[in-house]
């Protein structure tokens, strides 16, 4: 009974994902490195719509990303989901865990090319005074780098990201408010790393939430990660579901 009611709501969250379906592919470069992101356009907006940058996990764009671009699109958003990788999109889980460890371990780089998605997005017509960037996984990492590399945006939303920091880098400030989605049993963010994120936050003076998902683990919002908790990263249905009720709470509260 459960399979099957896990099964239905698969298939119910697939057909709602299906009829946002609305963006499109588009170019766009940091420097002379050519990206390509996948922008979707606010549904019925009057004006300059508010803007939310979402960065991908460590395999790059995919239906993933595109089909929460579409969504929130339809809630009223300018949506741009990023290109970080470029030509040096990675062809398998090993080299993605290459291509991602450059970008966490170059964190001014990894700010630099998300820097140029939120000028891509200001360029197609969002609100450059109300941004969230949101990310999963790598992309969630992404996203804290982009408030500690302070940014001019309103928000910032890891969903199951990587949270530690290098302990010789020194606390900024940071001015975006932060919200982490967190599955409690995440097996690739160690408990100190948690506690350490906790700590960098009250150091950082931020305004910030740190919200836990019982019985999820690593990737609880991707259908395509399996149900095997055993391998530390699993589709969670009821996490996926508030998490994403957390996130839309929240870009009402910063784009208010």
């Amino acid at each position: 009974m459960r399979k099957t009611a896990w099964l239905m709501l698969a298939f119910s969250i697939l057909l709602s994902t299906h009829a946002y379906a609305q963006g499109k592919m588009v170019d766009y470069k940091d420097k002379n490195i050519p990206l390509k992101g996948y922008y979707a356009k606010a549904s019925a907006s009057t004006g300059k719509a508010p803007g939310i940058i979402i960065i991908h996990q460590w395999l790059g764009i995919t239906s993933h990303e595109k089909q929460a671009a579409d969504q929130l699109a339809a809630l009223g958003y300018d949506v741009l989901a990023a290109d970080i990788y470029g030509n040096d999109a990675p062809a398998s889980q090993a080299d993605a865990g290459k291509a991602a460890g450059k970008y966490k371990s170059d964190y001014a780089l990894y700010q630099q090319r998300i820097q140029a998605a939120l000028d891509e997005l200001i360029r197609l017509g969002a609100d450059p005074d109300k941004i969230v960037i949101m990310g999963y996984c790598f992309g969630g990492t992404g996203a804290l780098e982009a408030a500690r590399g302070g940014l001019k945006v309103r928000g910032v939303v890891s969903i199951h990201g990587g949270l530690g920091k290098d302990a010789t880098r020194p606390a900024t400030p940071v001015t975006a408010k932060v919200l982490v989605l967190h599955g409690a049993d995440d097996p690739f963010v160690s408990q100190k790393e948690v506690e350490g994120f906790q700590q960098e936050m009250r150091d950082s003076k931020a305004d910030w939430q740190l919200i836990c998902y019982s019985d999820a683990v690593h990737a609880f919002t991707q259908p395509e990660a399996g149900n095997d908790k055993s391998k530390g990263a699993a589709y969670n249905a009821r996490a996926a579901e508030r998490s994403w009720e957390h996130l839309k709470l929240f870009l009402k509260e910063v784009f208010q």
